[in-house]
C-alpha cells in the first residue's frame, strides 16, 4: 500500500486547483508568480524542457496520442500543444529564467543532425541552455566534441528510447570527453513509465564506475528505481537527481516515491533540479511545483531546488 503523504484534492496545492486555473492562460502563471515570491525567487530553472524540430515533436506527441508501449500503456493527454514561439513565450510568463531543449534519437544518424537544429534554437532563444544528445554510433566523440567546442551547456541522453547501453564502448570516448568538459547530462535511465532492455542503476553505475566525474543529472529521479538512484547520488559527489514529473499526482498513482526515502532526498538537497517535461505533461505546470512543496522539505530545499543549484551548475 501506499502511504506517501498527498494532499487532498481540494487544496489550494492540488492538481485541481491548478487544473482550475486553465493550463497556460493568466490564472496559471499567477499561482507559479505566488509561489515564487513566497520562496523569495525571481525565476525559476527548469532542466527538463522538451524543444525539438517540430516534425519530431509531432511525432513524439502522436507516441503519446496512441498510447505507445514506451509509456506504459497509459493515458497521456499533452497539455501544452501550442507551437513553439507560444510555448517559449508561456515559460517565460511562468517566470522560467533559464530551461534545456531536451532532444534525443531513437536509431543511429540522427544526434548530428537534432544537435544542429539544436544550436540554431539556442542561437534563437537565448534563456534555453544550449542542448545537445548522443547515441552509440561510430563517430559520436567528434560530433559530441563539436558540440562542446560550440558551446553547448547540457547533453540529453535516452537510454529507454534509445534502447541502448549507456556502457556501450562506443560511448566511452563521449562520457569522458564530457566529465573532463564538466558538462552535465540529463539522462533517462529508469525504467518507468516501461522499462528498456538497458534501464535501471546497473549500465548508469557501470558508466559512472569509469567516469567518477561524470555530470549525470538522472531524469524523473530515477523512477521506479528512486532509492537505487539515490544511492547512486549519495556514492558519486557529480551525480544529480531532476524532480521530473515525480511526486505528481499523476505519477503517484503508478510509480509512488516510497516515503521512507524521502530524508535522503532531503539530505541530497543541494542535487536534487527542478525538471518538469513541458510541454508534454498530462497536467498544468503549476502541479509540479505544489507537488514539491507539498512533500514538507522547507522552503530552502524548494528554493535550491528550484533555482540555485542549477543557478550554480550551470554558473548562471
Amino acid at each position: 500500500m501506499n502511504d506517501h503523504r498527498t494532499v487532498p484534492a481540494t487544496s489550494a496545492t492540488s492538481a485541481g486547483s491548478a487544473a482550475a486555473h486553465g493550463p497556460g492562460n493568466g490564472a496559471e502563471a499567477e499561482a507559479i508568480r505566488v509561489f515564487r515570491e513566497r520562496l523569495g525567487l525571481a525565476g525559476l530553472i527548469d532542466v527538463h524542457t522538451h524543444f525539438m524540430p517540430e516534425r519530431v515533436l509531432h511525432k513524439v506527441w502522436n507516441y503519446f496520442d496512441t498510447n505507445g508501449p514506451l509509456i506504459g500503456d497509459l493515458e497521456w493527454p499533452i497539455t501544452y500543444r501550442q507551437e513553439e514561439a507560444e510555448r517559449v513565450a508561456l515559460l517565460r510568463s511562468f517566470g522560467v529564467r533559464s530551461f534545456t531543449s531536451m532532444l534525443y534519437p531513437h536509431k543511429p544518424g540522427m544526434a548530428a543532425w537534432l544537435n544542429a537544429w539544436a544550436a540554431d534554437f539556442a542561437g534563437r532563444t537565448p534563456d534555453c541552455l544550449y542542448t545537445a544528445t548522443l547515441f552509440p554510433e561510430p563517430g559520436v566523440e567528434t560530433y559530441v566534441r563539436a558540440a562542446v567546442e560550440a558551446g553547448a551547456r547540457v547533453f540529453k541522453a535516452h537510454v529507454q528510447v534509445g534502447a541502448y547501453d549507456p556502457a556501450d564502448e562506443l560511448l566511452d570516448g563521449a562520457w569522458g570527453l564530457l566529465a573532463d568538459a564538466g558538462i552535465p547530462v540529463v539522462i533517462h535511465c529508469g525504467s518507468g513509465p516501461a522499462p528498456g532492455k538497458h534501464t535501471g542503476p546497473g549500465p548508469v553505475g557501470r558508466v559512472l564506475a569509469r567516469h567518477p566525474r561524470l555530470r549525470l543529472v538522472v531524469a524523473h529521479m530515477g523512477m521506479p528505481e528512486y532509492e537505487e538512484f539515490a544511492g547512486l547520488a549519495e556514492r558519486y559527489a557529480e551525480v544529480r537527481l531532476d524532480t521530473t514529473m515525480a511526486f505528481t499526482d499523476f505519477t503517484e498513482r503508478f510509480m509512488p516515491f516510497p516515503p521512507r526515502a524521502l530524508p535522503r532526498i532531503a539530505a541530497l538537497g543541494d542535487r536534487v533540479l527542478l525538471g518538469s517535461d513541458f510541454p508534454n505533461i498530462p497536467y498544468p505546470y503549476v502541479h509540479q511545483l505544489h507537488a514539491l512543496e507539498r512533500l514538507e522539505l522547507g522552503d530552502k530545499w524548494l528554493r535550491a531546488v528550484c533555482h540555485d543549484n542549477a543557478a550554480r551548475l550551470f554558473g548562471l
